[in-house]
Parts: C-alpha cells; structure tokens; sequence
C-alpha cells in the first residue's frame, strides 16, 4: 500500500470510528428519553394517584362526623384544603400529559405524505366539535389553502391544539370568528395563519408563548397548562418549519405557520 493510500486508510477509519461514537451517541439520548417516558408515565403518576385517593378517603372519614361537627367551620376549611389538593394534582397530571405528548412528538419517526390541508382542517374541527357545543362560532376556511408534505397524526395534533386555542380565547366574544388562510412564504415553502378575534395577549410577552408551561392568562379565566404551543412548536420544528404568534390585547390572535414545501 502506498503512502497516500495509507493516508486515505487511516481517514476512512477515523471517520467510521467518529460516526460509530455519533451513532452510539444518539442511542445513549434515546435511552435516555426511554428512561424518561418510563417514569413519567409510571413513576411519577403514582404519587398523584396516591394523593387523589387518600383525598377522597379523608372525605368520607369527614363526611361520617356528626353532622354539628361537620358543618364546623374546621371541617368546612379542610374541605377546601381537600380541594385545592385534588385540583392541583389533576392539574399535574395535565402537566405530565404534556411532558409526554412533547417528547413523543420529538421522537416519533416521521411519516411523511402529501396532506390537504383544508380536510385537516375538517378532521382537527370534528375533534374539537364536543369541547364546546352549542357555541356559534364563524368559521372563515380559505379554499386556496395549500397542500403539506406533513406526518399526518403529528399535522393533527398541532391543527387541534391551534383550534382548541382559537376556540378557548373566543370564549368571551360576542361574535366568535376563526380564520384560516394561506399566506405569502419564502421560497421553498408555504404557510397559513388561524386568526381569531379573542382575548388576544401582551406583545410584549410573546417571547414566552411557545415555552413549555408558559401561561399569558389566568387559569381562572382559561383552563390548561401551557403545553399545547410548546407542541405545535416541536411538531413545526420536526418537520423542517417554524410557528410564530402576534396579537393585540382585546383584538385577537394570529398565528403563523411555515412548512417547507418538501418537508424532509
């Protein structure tokens, strides 16, 4: 073997050796995230069950008192203590419903197909059709809205939560409206927006929207934990794409979504 040769050979090993060290890398991260399901999904929802189910006991062993003692106001105020435990350990729960949904979302492989995007849109509003029945609510559905190269379970879930937002901070307007629409995109790729005439939030606090259990209104006005664009976020993400969100306080919500148009 000449000496350029051996040079040549003493490369190729060299880059196999890194790329086994890289691969074996990826598998250490994704035993790691394996570990991580694992005991969200199970260690961690133990102690929460156990919470939910003592609670539930100490009020039956409240409820047996006599009746003058139980409609004391020491009994009345461990009711409440009883209820803020039980509430706060669903909302929990939720948090960790989240933490999962995200990181399935950043492992599951990637499926991907050409996805209307407009019967998308029927599938994600036919999920939502029982949050809030009853509810007239204008749907303005762009027909020219584009066709996405896209895993269809993961598209689904980022439509459902955009929707589910929509629908949530229209609660209080008198004449709910939802837009969904196409939108000038770069080169390469396509976009749409969901505009809604909701609540709206602080510009100034937009930094924080996407973060995970980040919150712009109270959970007394608004139910969730402040995951949902935290997914919508990771789903764009893995498909090569980006989500951005403006709004005016009191005037609505637009949010902004780009996909390459041959999302790989």
């Amino acid at each position: 073997m000449t000496q350029p040769d051996a040079i040549v050979d003493h490369q190729l090993q060299e880059l196999r050796a890194e790329l086994a060290r890289s691969q074996q890398q990826v598998a250490d991260m994704a035993a790691a995230q394996e570990e991580f399901l694992r005991a969200v999904s199970h260690d961690l929802r133990a102690p929460l069950r156990h919470v939910t189910s003592y609670g539930t006991l100490v009020r039956e062993v409240l409820g047996d008192l006599p009746p003058e003692v139980a409609q004391g106001p020491e009994v009345q105020e461990a009711l409440g203590f009883l209820a803020t435990m039980d509430q706060s350990a669903k909302r929990m729960g939720l948090m960790i419903d989240g933490l999962l949904a995200l990181v399935r979302a950043g492992r599951a492989p990637l499926r991907l197909q050409p996805v209307l995007l407009a019967d998308a849109i029927v599938q994600a509003r036919a999920s939502l059709a029982a949050v809030e029945p009853g509810r007239a609510v204008e749907w303005r559905i762009a027909l020219d809205l584009p066709t996405l190269q896209a895993d269809p379970a993961l598209l689904q879930e980022l439509l459902v939560q955009l929707l589910g937002n929509a629908l949530k901070f229209t609660r209080q307007a008198a004449q709910p409206c939802i837009a969904v629409q196409a939108v000038v995109a770069p080169a390469g790729h396509v976009a749409f927006t969901v505009q809604d005439n909701g609540v709206g939030f602080d510009p100034a606090r937009a930094g924080t929207l996407f973060g995970v259990f980040q919150r712009l209104h109270r959970e007394s006005e608004f139910e969730g934990v402040g995951t949902g664009l935290a997914l919508c976020r990771a789903i764009a993400q893995r498909h090569g794409g980006a989500i951005t969100a403006t709004a005016v306080p009191g005037a609505g919500c637009t949010v902004r979504v780009e996909w390459p148009s041959d999302a790989a």
